[in-house]
This record gives structure tokens, C-alpha cells and sequence, in this order.
């Protein structure tokens, strides 16, 4: 249906059988929760390997018909659920979704569109990134998703105006799942049940009360020294909570390749698989993320919830799909899948593809010239130090590591050579790094602006509010750059003042404008809060 490349059938050699083993085994030790994984081309299956237990304490192993919560991977069918409607011109991806939530964004005159939900463009902001700058720990909550409908409700900006940027946001596609809702007059879960019902995938759910889950469920376990589990309570569902075998991930594959039948028609099920017709962001689609793997096109997804992970791979011109299913924290099934497809096709190490250094060296710069902070667009920070003559990099959530010259504008990390630091004036003539490293491609942050003379570092002391949220954020100068931070009445945080109109705090940093703070996380920016 949705691939047309011709392609010949491989089979895999005793060595190669014996490769995807040992890296689907890699994190599996004895007496251990484990993983469920499938190879499938042209419609067939090539490879399929269960190991470790789905329940400790029942001694119950991983099969076919075991159950894993494969989280954000559920998107590709809220986004089905929704085609369905658009092929029974029950909607259009243009219509605007204040016909179904009319309190939304009173105040935000552009459209926001189905479409704009589908492939993240819509600036909504993220109900976890929400909830975590409220003090919520969500998974010890139990919302659901009128919830999050409330939550949205309260916000009257948005990250930025629709259509306009891409960023990934939870909340589009539980606003898709309530839209279904509005649209069928029957609930989420009753309407895609049936959808999976005609697709043969008896075994798979979107779970909105998570009492009712049922089946053989493959529990999750995290490992600090011993394997521990939890109670799953959450309700939210649409931007993933669906439980799924790989029995059925298996018969989703077969239809995606062209070779099962259901009674979707077969152009709903390609157009599935595409970008979105007319889109200006070509990363992502309908509930898929699109790129390239070692210079394969491939499409793919990834599937996150506490212990339980999933990934998805499909390389569309070799019609061959990749998927992990697990339910432990120590395995990482986005690095396995990709060893595993690495042994299919004979594919080189990651450096033969990506450029892991600099090409050339430039003018020499001391290290006096390179400390200070350095900033991505989304405020991800590299901040340069010396101590005791010596140059580190401060991360955030990472140990600071000390550097070392290897060219008159190129440092490396002491220990680690391959992680090298490059120096340059931009065209702008600010002052870029480079980072180079062996399993990532390069990426730049640009220096933050310094402080104007006579800046008062006590100015932005005091209480700031956002009614949006209903969070308190209090400054305390201390020395230098340095400040106290307070998120409701929560514990002191460090604040690094990085110019005179930014802050970096933890995970998030703080604009300062017009007399006003506005926050910026992950998934959740432009925040305003007002000066109390």
C-alpha cells in the first residue's frame, strides 16, 4: 500500500541471527523483566525474539500475547483514528479545533487547525512540562483527559504562533483523542477499539481507566540495586497509554507493507505513512517522525513511559519494519534497534556517516576568550569555566569535565579526546562553539550577550506570578551571577545570570523583558509571569 519499491527478500545468515541475540539479550540477565522484538519484510516475518519475564513475582515470561504500554508510539493511530474521520469527511485537517473547544485561546485570532495538532505545529504547550512546573510528579497522579482539557483552558498564550515552528507537544494529541470524542459521540477508547478490531489487533487499547487493563501485562521494572515495580494509575490517553502485543505490532507492520487486509481502505493506510500534503515541516506526520539513518530514509517513532519503551523503524525503499517492545529500565531499545538494523544491512559505525571533528583549524583564541556561556536556540547551555588554570564545561545534569587544547581554536574533553569543542566568530561576530562527537552529528550554541555597564544585579529581585499555571517564582540576588531560586514554595534552586536579560535555572531558563519574566522549558515556553 504505502511502499512501492521493489525489493528482494532477505535472509539472514546464521552469524547475523546470531548478532540480533546478542543485542536483544544484551540487557535481558537472568531472572530479569525483558524485551519482545520483530524483524518483518515484504509482509513476512524474518526475525522474532522473546526474553525475560513479564511478572517477577509470577514467574510469567514474555510472548507473543504479552501486553506492553508502547506510549508514544500510540500516536501513528490516534492519528489513523482521526484519517478515518477525515475519509468519512466527518472533518477537514483545516478546520479550526475552537469548533469543538470554543474556551480555548480566546485571545489567539489564527487558526488552530486539526493539522497544526498532528504535526506538533501548533505552539500548544506541553501538559507535562504543565504539570512538572506546578510541582506534579505525574505519574503519581491519576488524570484524565478532560484534565488536561481544563489544564489547556487556562493558558491564554501559546509557545508561538501557529504553523510557524515545530516542537513536540503531548497535549496535540490528546486534544486529537478528545476531537474523535466530539466528532463520533462515543468515547476514545470505544472508537478505536473498534478501529483495531478491523485492523486484526484484538490485543490492542488505548486504556483510559486503569483499573479496566486487561490481559497478560508485561509489569515494568526499574533496577537500583534490586528490580522494583510499580502501580500504573494513569488515565490520559492520545498521546500514548495503549497496551499492545507485538502479535499485533506485527499484523499492524504486514498492513503498513501492503501484504494483510482490513477493511480500511488501502489510500487512508499510505496516506498514514506520509508527511502531511502541503505541510511546511517535513519531520513529522501523522503520529511519525521522518529522517535519515546512516543515509537511509526511514520512518520512525520512539515510546517512553517510566520502565516501559518502544521503537518503531520502517526503511520504506527496503519495505522492512523494526520493532522493541520492552518493560525494563535498563534496556534502551532505541540504540538496540538500530544495532539491530545495523546487522541487517551491514551498515558501517556511526562516524562513517556523520562528521565527528573539524574540517580545518582557525586563529588562535586563549582561553580567556572562550569562557562564558554558550546557548542553542532552545536555551540547551554550554557554560565555560576556569579553575586552578584549568578550562571545564558545566552542563546541566551532567559532571563537569575538565578540557584540554589540541589546536589553536579546538579543545576536547581530558578523558574523552572524541569529544571535541570548536571555536569560531559567526558571521554575526559572536562567539560559537561547535560540539563534535563520534555517535552524534556536530551542533552549535552561540555566546550570550554580557551585562551593560553599571548593570544592577539586585533589579530582577522579588516575586513574579502567572495566573496561567497559578506557580510563584521568587529571585534572590547572592553574589555575582550567582542567585537563589524558588519555584512555588519549593527548595532553593541555583540561577545563573548569563546576560542581563537571561537567566538559566535547572532545565529552564528565564527571559527578562518589559518589566516581566517569562519561562521557557523544554515544551512549554514563553510563560509570562508578572512582577508581584
Amino acid at each position: 500500500m504505502s511502499y512501492t519499491t521493489a525489493v528482494g527478500q532477505i535472509s539472514l545468515s546464521t552469524k547475523q541471527n546470531q548478532l540480533l541475540d546478542s543485542i536483544v539479550t544484551q540487557d535481558v540477565p537472568p531472572n530479569a523483566p525483558g524485551i519482545a522484538t520483530a524483524i518483518i519484510q515484504d509482509g513476512k516475518v524474518i526475525y522474532e525474539k522473546y526474553a525475560g519475564y513479564a511478572n517477577l513475582k509470577d514467574s510469567t515470561f514474555i510472548k507473543s500475547s504479552t501486553r506492553f504500554n508502547i506510549a508514544s508510539n500510540g500516536k501513528q493511530f490516534t492519528a489513523l483514528a482521526i484519517l478515518s474521520l477525515l475519509e468519512k469527511k466527518k472533518l477537514k485537517l483545516s478546520d479550526d479545533i475552537r469548533n469543538w473547544f470554543p474556551n480555548l485561546y480566546p485571545s489567539i485570532k489564527e487558526k488552530i487547525t486539526v493539522q497544526s495538532l498532528l504535526n506538533h505545529t501548533s505552539g500548544i504547550r506541553d501538559c507535562y512540562d504543565l504539570w512538572s512546573l506546578q510541582g506534579y510528579t505525574w505519574w503519581k497522579k491519576s488524570f484524565n483527559n478532560n484534565d488536561v482539557l481544563s489544564l489547556i483552558e487556562k493558558q491564554s498564550d501559546l509557545n508561538f504562533k501557529p504553523d510557524t515552528k515545530y516542537l513536540y507537544s503531548n497535549t496535540n494529541y490528546i486534544l486529537l483523542a478528545l476531537i474523535v470524542e466530539r466528532v463520533t459521540k462515543k468515547t476514545f477508547v470505544e472508537y478505536t477499539n473498534e478501529m483495531f478490531r478491523q485492523l486484526k489487533m484484538p490485543n490492542t487499547s488505548f486504556e483510559s481507566d486503569h483499573t479496566q487493563i486487561r490481559g497478560q501485562i508485561a509489569k515494568a521494572y526499574f533496577n537500583f540495586g534490586t528490580w522494583t515495580t510499580y502501580d500504573w494509575i494513569w488515565n490520559v490517553c492520545g498521546d500514548g497509554n495503549i497496551f499492545s502485543t507485538l502479535e499485533d505490532q506485527i499484523q499492524w507492520e504486514k498492513l503498513v507493507q501492503g501484504k494483510s487486509n482490513s477493511v480500511f481502505k488501502g489510500k487512508t493506510i499510505t496516506q498514514s505513512q506520509q508527511v502531511i500534503e502541503g505541510s511546511k515541516f517535513g519531520n513529522y506526520g501523522f503520529g511519525l517522525e521522518f529522517g535519515k539513518y546512516k543515509d537511509l530514509p526511514y520512518r520512525f517513532h520512539e515510546g517512553a513511559t517510566g520502565a516501559w519503551k518502544a521503537t518503531l523503524i520502517r526503511f520504506p525503499t527496503k519495505n522492512i519494519s523494526f520493532i522493541t517492545l520492552t518493560n525494563t529500565g535498563k534496556s534502551t531499545p532505541y540504540n538496540q534497534t538500530r544495532q539491530m538494523a545495523d546487522v541487517v544491512f551491514s551498515l558501517k559505525s556511526e562516524e562513517s556517516y556523520i562528521v565527528t571533528k573539524p574540517t580545518s583549524i582557525g586563529k588562535f583564541l586563549s582561553e580567556d576568550d572562550i569562557l562564558g556561556t554558550y546557548l542553542t536556540e532552545n536555551d540547551f547551555a554550554f557554560t565555560f569555566e576556569k579553575k586552578d588554570n584549568r578550562v571545564f564545561l558545566k552542563r546541566v545534569g551532567r559532571n563537569d569535565v575538565e578540557l584540554e587544547r589540541e589546536a589553536d581554536n579546538i579543545f576536547h574533553q581530558k578523558f574523552d579526546p572524541a569529544f571535541k569543542q570548536e571555536f569560531v566568530t559567526n558571521g554575526k561576530g559572536e562567539m560559537q562553539v561547535t560540539a563534535y562527537y563520534i555517535n552524534h552529528s556536530p551542533y552549535s550554541l552561540t555566546k550570550a550577550s554580557g551585562f551593560e555597564k553599571e548593570f544592577d544585579f539586585k533589579s530582577i529581585n522579588g516575586n513574579y506570578f502567572n495566573p496561567e499555571t497559578s506557580v510563584n517564582i521568587s529571585l534572590k540576588h547572592l553574589d555575582g551571577v550567582n542567585y537563589e531560586v524558588k519555584f512555588r514554595d519549593d527548595k532553593a534552586r541555583k540561577g545563573l545570570l548569563i546576560s542581563s536579560k537571561k537567566m538559566i535555572v535547572d532545565f529552564y531558563s528565564l527571559e527578562f523583558r518589559d518589566g516581566s519574566l517569562f519561562l521557557n522549558g523544554e515544551r512549554a515556553r514563553q510563560i509570562k509571569f508578572e512582577r508581584r
